[in-house]
């Protein structure tokens, strides 16, 4: 296998610094950020073939000074995977204006930052993989309290859809994954927000969150080695594939859903399709 370099975002806990730490053991360059690089040397150390950097992911000259940095350390740049991003927990009516455009600030247009500079490189070589970390929480949005995250992640498997189309001309391969609950500190208290001002009468949102941080967390079924290990090996298929959904009960609820679009499709098939000119 040749050694290839990748670009991590959001690499200084959780599935961003499994990813450093996997790739390094296989031989690749990787290139990490994270907010604070002191928090990234501290947590992935020292390598030869290791670039932290420190990057705002929601300022796109920052943005480009990261895929600068790396371009003129390792001389190319072949797999992008934008993990960086983070849990709000919190009823659609309760979440500020301010709350749920930060959510999508980071999620999101974090993400769109890394594409523009990126895409430009992998163009004109003709070849490369973007690699975006969405959740089942994109495909399936019934989670009391996490309307505008799950809002987030859907966005990020619709431009993903679409960047697959207009990136595969050029050779270059598009994943979006799809993680249900695997045990990194996604839950902790320095990786979730909740809503500043509550509102009394969501009871399910709160029991969601006290369910999510006080139940779930420590406790998901999901082992972050083993989603790491599973996501880069799908990268190195001859065909990636476009959905990647991953844990047991990331492929349960897809399922589940599809059954129930499908039946929604068929129950109410004549009055849809009944709506063309005649």
């Amino acid at each position: 296998m040749s050694t290839k370099t990748w670009f991590i975002t959001g690499a200084s806990k959780g599935f961003g610094l499994e990813f450093v730490q996997q790739l390094l053991a296989k031989g690749h360059n990787v290139a990490a950020t994270s907010r604070k690089l002191s928090d990234l040397e501290k947590a992935a150390g020292s390598h030869e073939n290791f670039l932290p950097l420190e990057m705002d992911i929601t300022n796109e000259e920052s943005v480009a000074k990261a895929i600068n940095a790396t371009l003129a350390k390792f001389g190319s740049l072949d797999t992008v995977v934008n993990n960086a991003g983070y849990g709000l927990i919190g009823a659609v009516e309760e979440l500020s204006d301010a709350e749920a455009r930060k959510n999508f600030e980071v999620n999101v247009f974090g993400s769109l930052n890394v594409i523009r500079q990126a895409m430009p490189h992998l163009r004109a070589q003709k070849s490369g993989h973007i690699i975006n970390i969405s959740s089942i929480g994109g495909y399936v949005g019934a989670f009391p309290g996490f309307g505008i995250y799950c809002a987030t992640k859907f966005a990020v498997n619709g431009f993903t859809e679409a960047l697959a189309v207009e990136a595969k001309p050029f050779g270059i391969d598009v994943t979006v994954v799809m993680p249900g609950y695997f045990r990194t500190n996604f839950l902790e208290s320095d990786s979730i927000v909740v809503p500043q001002n509550q509102i009394d009468s969501y009871q399910s949102t709160r029991d969601s969150q006290r369910i999510h941080q006080q139940e779930i967390n420590g406790n998901q079924p999901g082992d972050p080695v083993k989603g790491v290990a599973a996501i880069i090996e799908a990268s190195e298929a001859q065909n990636p594939p476009l959905y990647l959904f991953l844990g047991s009960d990331s492929v349960a609820m897809g399922e589940a859903k599809s059954d129930t679009i499908k039946q929604e499709i068929g129950a109410w098939r004549e009055l849809s399709t009944g709506t063309d000119f005649n």
